[in-house]
């Protein structure tokens, strides 16, 4: 069991929440806002998605991102930023009579270095690496990312000096991280968020997340998170099995059955929880240290 756990809050994400959630952050001051009170309730970490002001959709605007981080640095709340890098590998696929028909307004495949432009320019201390490609829901939405574009999108993290954290959604997933790893392309100590209850990735049960645990290289640091309804009981199976845990209106927007819930009071809950377990809350600074991040300036 992990004795002094980090907590991540993933704050909005890229899913179609809006509307199924009176309150998602979607605004640059909004979820800026949200991060400094998820900060303040206990995580060590918040996990920035950013979304278009006007319409709430997904966006990968390096301008809405700058806007973001510049209003938590400025708050002078310490806390650790993690950036997604998953945009621009979405792909859906016209219908099954169809299938090159695609989708033009819902298929955005952005050149690597357009992917992590703004990681470049912000340089956070964490943004994270999607390592495999997988059916993504019942629609006809694939996330795509190839080997080959991974390497491309690892070489350009690590010469930023920006720590990866490895999305792995699958044990496919799992298996392409080691070899970037053995192929030098990611620093250790690795860092994995093993992403379960996806549709169709790996679901959300104690033998599939032990059984991703296991298949880690040595010396890994590992969160853990279950979507949904299991948010909670796939956090604290991964303290239980020596991990971190996320938590977040982006896996899950409810605090109880029928209750809205903010993004505050899921890590609150979540810092309950693991306290009730006999383990501490881990400060920004020991989850820098812990995962061997260089704290930004």
């Amino acid at each position: 069991m992990n004795q002094n756990v980090i907590i991540t809050c993933a704050i909005t994400g890229s899913g179609d929440t809006v509307g199924k959630h009176p309150a998602i952050p979607v605004t640059p001051e909004q979820i800026a806002d949200a991060a400094v009170a998820a900060a303040k309730a206990g995580a060590a970490i918040v996990h920035l998605h950013v979304r278009d002001p006007e319409t709430g959709a997904p966006s990968r605007d390096p301008d809405l991102f700058r806007q973001t981080v510049e209003r938590i640095r400025a708050s002078g709340t310490d806390v650790v930023l993690n950036l997604t890098a998953g945009m621009g590998g979405d792909l859906t696929l016209g219908p099954p009579d169809d299938p090159r028909a695609l989708d033009e307004a819902a298929t955005d495949l952005a050149p690597w270095r357009d992917r992590i432009s703004y990681i470049e320019a912000l340089r956070p201390e964490i943004c994270t690496l999607d390592c495999g490609t997988m059916n993504f829901g019942n629609g006809d939405y694939v996330m795509t990312n190839t080997p080959p574009m991974l390497r491309k999108l690892a070489e350009g993290i690590r010469a930023f000096g920006v720590k990866p954290e490895i999305e792995v959604f699958d044990t496919g997933h799992l298996w392409l991280a080691k070899q970037l790893i053995a192929d030098g392309l990611i620093d250790a100590p690795p860092l994995f968020q093993l992403c379960l209850g996806i549709p169709w990735g790996a679901p959300a049960n104690t033998t599939l997340m032990k059984a991703m645990v296991d298949e880690l290289p040595d010396g890994a640091n590992w969160s853990g998170f279950g979507i949904g309804r299991l948010q909670m009981p796939m956090a604290a199976q991964a303290v239980i099995l020596g991990g971190h845990i996320r938590v977040g209106l982006e896996d899950n927007l409810y605090l109880e059955k029928g209750v809205f819930a903010s993004n505050a009071q899921l890590v609150e809950r979540a810092a309950e929880m693991i306290r009730l377990m006999g383990a501490s809350i881990a400060t920004p600074d020991e989850a820098r240290a812990r995962f061997g991040l260089t704290k930004q300036i």
